[in-house]
């Protein structure tokens, strides 16, 4: 009888885990919203995070908020092999959207090597990159947070946003990966959650989410462009030359928050150290939004910044600042852990807290990293001048890959 008023006890007294968030449990306080722009739950048909979202209702939200909304253009810029669309949303202002093909000539055009050319008045080209391992999905679904965010947000610093830069958002890397596990965690999704770890939705089978329908890790495919996912992006990459790139991951369950730089030690030597120093200058603005909620995050002490044919680093070999965020992994919708029972809404939050502090660094830095891009061109196009060896050509006429 003990034991039983016990455990009766311990439930009266423990947060319901099937708790459901609402929007303005994400967002930011102090910005209004207009009304005219749908929000995720009346598209998808749950809050961000109650359920992982499908990647058909993905492309439905997006494809909705870019019908409602002036300050976004989408396009399908490939399909995976299964045939589910890639999608890019471009945001900016109206201004600069209707403006869009010269800013992009214009932006692309820092890395001919021309050093004498103004970015004084030039927006920052800044790319979400959401969830290329499929079962780390707290990404694709912060990208629900990030679209409806970005359109329908008032006020005086959305507007200096919109204005000094254009955001490209792929919602999702990985379509089959991504609806792969969204059906697994979905299937096995109780009323009642269940946080153990040996629950079977924190367990996949074989193959799991991670990979593309060939099980292939996209995420080692930017140099290799074995994969239509991964050539529609790489396209995508040199038609904008972006300043930032962000690659949002997730990790083990009992870590908790990991932004670069990764380890000194372990970068490419080919990355000028500009690059690491504007990397350390963004890292202060997503230090400062954890801060300011009480969470808990590291940098420098894991994850190396060397093969540039990972979704982090290729930029920096291009440019650009590539940034990877690693965030604890509930594995479904919530499971234990040594700091208590990770939510999946938690982890969909912070990814979204730095997509917030991401764009806030690219405003504020917009001179500096448009300079930087330019300097990398001229230095590279000078030092490629006094090589032996213009380059090297691999292939065979007969390799039809």
């Amino acid at each position: 009888m003990r034991i039983l008023l016990g455990l009766l006890l311990a439930a009266l007294f423990t947060t319901p885990l099937s708790a459901t968030p609402t929007l303005e449990d994400y967002l930011p306080a102090g910005v209004s919203y207009d009304p005219n722009i749908p929000k995720p739950a009346d598209i998808i048909g749950h809050e961000v995070g109650e359920w992982h979202v499908s990647h058909d209702k993905l492309v439905q939200y997006m494809h909705a908020v870019a019908e409602a909304s002036d300050r976004v253009h989408i396009e399908t810029t490939g399909y995976s092999h299964e045939k589910r669309p890639i999608l890019l949303l471009t945001v900016s202002s109206p201004e600069n959207l209707n403006n869009i093909d010269s800013i992009r000539e214009d932006h692309v055009a820092l890395s001919s090597g021309d050093s004498n050319r103004s970015v004084d008045s030039m927006p920052a080209v800044i790319w979400l990159c959401y969830s290329v391992h499929g079962n780390e999905a707290s990404g694709g679904n912060a990208a629900l947070l990030a679209a409806y965010h970005l359109a329908a947000g008032r006020g005086a610093a959305m507007d200096d946003l919109l204005e000094n830069s254009v955001i490209l958002i792929d919602p999702c890397l990985n379509p089959d990966g991504f609806n792969r596990f969204a059906q697994w965690v979905n299937m096995y999704r109780g009323m009642v959650l269940n946080p153990a770890s040996d629950n079977r939705e924190h367990n996949e089978m074989w193959p799991g989410g991670r990979t593309n329908h060939y099980w292939f890790d996209l995420n080692r495919d930017w140099l290799l462009l074995t994969h239509p996912e991964s050539r529609a992006r790489i396209e995508t990459y040199h038609r904008w030359k972006p300043n930032i790139l962000t690659d949002f991951h997730e990790m083990g369950t009992n870590s908790t928050y990991f932004f670069q730089p990764g380890v000194p030690s372990r970068k490419n030597p080919l990355t000028p150290t500009k690059n690491v120093r504007l990397t350390e200058q963004i890292a202060a603005f997503h230090a400062e939004a954890f801060d300011e909620k009480k969470r808990l995050y590291y940098s420098e002490e894991s994850f190396d910044d060397y093969y540039y044919g990972k979704g982090s680093t290729y930029p920096d070999g291009n440019g650009c600042i590539g940034i990877l965020f690693e965030q604890a992994s509930a594995r479904g919708h919530v499971q234990e852990s040594i700091h208590g029972d990770l939510t999946f809404p938690f982890a969909i939050d912070n990814q979204f807290i730095t997509t917030l502090s991401t764009l806030e660094a690219g405003r504020r830095l917009r001179g500096e990293l448009l300079e930087y891009q330019q300097e990398f061109f001229r230095d590279a196009l000078r030092a490629g001048g006094k090589a032996s060896s213009a380059g090297y050509v691999f292939g065979d006429p007969e390799d039809r890959g």
